[in-house]
């Protein structure tokens, strides 16, 4: 009986997550729609942001993206002018990513638009107690970092 109720209650969690991952889609689709970008493209810029630069293949694994997929949105963004890409010195294989001024200007935009999935997200969380945001942040940093560690016990790459 009590194995059963851990059961249901993993899968309520679970379907949780998965309520919450489906709605943010649905706006992250909407948002790159009205930007002319497509969800992969959005999200490469997502995961180079916050270090301005980054190795295509680095950029892979954060996105979790396909390799041909990964190749013809970061093309989509060099053409764009949003991202700039170059040989890494001293190995013709790697190939750094960085994000250009348009790029940088793109996603600040998509932030402060009215309706993007960033504005959304602003005003779901201004329903919540400060505490309230700080406790799902340390929980979902918990949940996070397990799952990392089961997927790395399995030996699938985490980072």
């Amino acid at each position: 009986m009590e194995n059963e109720k851990q059961l249901m209650r993993s899968v309520q969690l679970l379907r949780s997550f998965w309520n919450v991952q489906k709605n943010i889609m649905r706006f992250v689709q909407k948002t790159t729609a009205e930007n002319g970008l497509t969800v992969p493209q959005y999200s490469i810029l997502m995961a180079i942001t916050l270090q301005t630069e980054m190795t295509q293949k680095t950029v892979g694994e954060k996105t979790f993206l396909p390799k041909s997929t990964l190749s013809q949105a970061v093309d989509g963004l060099v053409r764009a002018g949003m991202l700039h890409r170059e040989h890494v010195e001293g190995n013709r294989r790697e190939i750094q990513l960085s994000i250009t001024e348009t790029g940088e200007n793109l996603l600040k935009t998509i932030h402060f638009h009215e309706g993007s999935i960033h504005q959304i997200f602003q005003s779901a969380i201004e329903l919540l107690s400060e505490e309230q945001v700080e406790e799902l942040l340390e929980t979902h940093l918990q949940i996070t970092n397990f799952l990392e560690a089961q997927a790395t016990e399995q030996g699938e790459c985490t980072k």
